[in-house]
């Protein structure tokens, strides 16, 4: 049991990061890619975000390409901080 935690936290820290940064307003663009924004944490021009890299976030992102900038963090940084 202690093994399947530890083997978590593992993969949890080893995760890659990515930065999302907000570029476009959402105004006049339909309400669910408002709510991607929001829920990425993103509801301004030129908010970041720094995010796990997981499918999930990958498709929200997917979805509101057209409205923020992604760039790949290093992950030793990340934890540095």
């Amino acid at each position: 049991m202690t093994l399947l935690r530890e083997e978590k936290v593992i993969k949890r820290v080893q995760m890659q990061k990515i930065k999302v940064k907000q570029i476009r307003s959402p105004i006049g663009r339909k309400s669910i890619q408002k709510k991607i924004l929001i829920s990425l944490g993103l509801n301004k021009i030129n908010r970041e975000r720094i995010l796990e890299d997981t499918p999930s976030i990958k498709g929200m992102i997917n979805k509101v390409k057209h409205l923020v900038e992604v760039e790949l963090k290093d992950t030793k940084w990340n934890l540095m901080n």
